[in-house]
């Protein structure tokens, strides 16, 4: 599934009379199986746009769509997942991931296979019996990652969602959403300001400015996976969104506001 995102611009309101501009004439697409960062710092609306390809949100001018098809509402098609997790902590881990089949009408043994299959794929067999409350931080993240995937969206938006974790979970989440995504690629906005993880998964990375958030840079990441961190190309690459990046970055006097 395509997305395309077309001379977006979002305010909020801020106070009685005064409104805050959080998006101004964003325009990119995301293609069918790709995979893009949105990269960029605090505040610049990377979560808004995600928001608004699930259907959360929606812009005041421009338009989002799917496939061609403006996006007017949440779908099964574009799946979230969310820096908190956001799982049912009186259901076991086999029993979150069925959630969602369950509730579209899914025939039993079709939902019994999802789970077997992506269970084995996240690295959680033996914890299929498991509350949230007695996983750590990255085996929640996977759970709510095969959760997610076991609605079969054709689109995956992932809102920081390694960003609670320790640096090494963190990188060893990043090599297992990698993994997942060459299995089956699935149309992937994966929301991060940490340059290195946008360099680590991405096809592209968009690059946004500060608030207002406009669309500064588009980066190509043509490096093979798995990709090394400590490799010259991938280093030169980070060296060269991180100098776009820091130039995003809000000043003093905006910090102030």
């Amino acid at each position: 599934m395509e997305l395309v995102f077309s001379n977006i611009a979002k305010s909020f309101k801020r106070g009685a009379k005064d409104r805050v501009v959080a998006l101004d004439d964003i325009s990119f697409s995301v293609a069918e199986g790709e995979l893009v960062c949105l990269l960029g710092p605090s505040g610049c609306g990377k979560s808004t746009l995600l928001k608004m390809a699930a259907g959360f949100e929606f812009p005041d001018t421009g338009s989002v769509t799917a496939d061609g098809k403006p996006v007017c509402k949440p779908h099964p098609d574009r799946g979230m997942v969310f820096q908190d997790y956001a799982l049912f902590p009186w259901l076991t881990v086999e029993e979150n991931i069925a959630f969602g089949p369950e509730m579209n009408g899914t025939d039993r043994r079709e939902i019994r296979e999802r789970i077997r299959r992506f269970i084995t794929l996240v690295g959680l067999t033996g914890f299929e019996k498991a509350h949230p409350h007695q996983l750590s931080g990255g085996m929640k993240q996977r759970v709510g990652i095969a959760r997610m995937l076991a609605m079969s969206p054709k689109v995956l938006l992932m809102d920081e969602p390694f960003g609670a974790l320790d640096a090494f979970t963190r990188m060893e989440m990043q090599e297992e959403l990698t993994n997942l995504w060459q299995a089956a690629p699935f149309t992937t906005v994966f929301v991060t300001h940490d340059v290195e993880e946008a360099v680590y998964l991405a096809d592209r990375i968009a690059v946004m400015t500060s608030r207002p958030g406009k669309l500064k840079t588009i980066v190509p990441v043509p490096l093979s996976r798995p990709r090394v961190r400590t490799d010259h190309d991938f280093v030169q690459i980070r060296n060269h969104v991180l100098k776009q990046y820091e130039r995003t970055q809000p000043s003093a006097a905006e910090y102030s506001i």
